[in-house]
């Protein structure tokens, strides 16, 4: 059996919203995951990054204050420190990431979810 469709979504965030909405226009309705409420784990943020074959700060807000008050620009973290911040600080997280047939995509923009379906 397959998983069903999953967003990691905000939906204070325009991006976010257009991705759900991209997908529930094509009769998907995928599981949301609010992920400033209940974070991923590190395990599910390290098969998203295996996923997408990134680095983590691909998949961080590099704007947000928290990324510089926190000091997570220091290139001398390790792939497990800036995981465990994005965990501790989900906040820190692009947004959306939907998972779906086995595959990750970051809906920005928001289109980019579509080459998963």
């Amino acid at each position: 059996m397959t998983e069903p469709t999953r967003i990691f979504h905000n939906p204070r965030c325009s991006k976010s919203r257009q991705a759900l909405e991209l997908l529930t226009d094509r009769g998907i309705e995928p599981e949301i995951i609010r992920y400033l409420e209940t974070p991923p784990t590190e395990h599910e943020l390290a098969d998203i990054l295996a996923a997408l074959d990134a680095e983590p700060r691909a998949l961080m807000r590099t704007k947000e204050k928290e990324y510089k008050e926190l000091g997570l620009d220091n290139p001398d973290l390790s792939r497990d420190q800036l995981i465990a911040a994005m965990v501790a600080h989900p906040k820190l997280i692009e947004r959306p990431i939907v998972i779906a047939n086995g595959k990750v995509a970051v809906g920005r923009p928001p289109e980019n979810v579509l080459s998963i379906l």
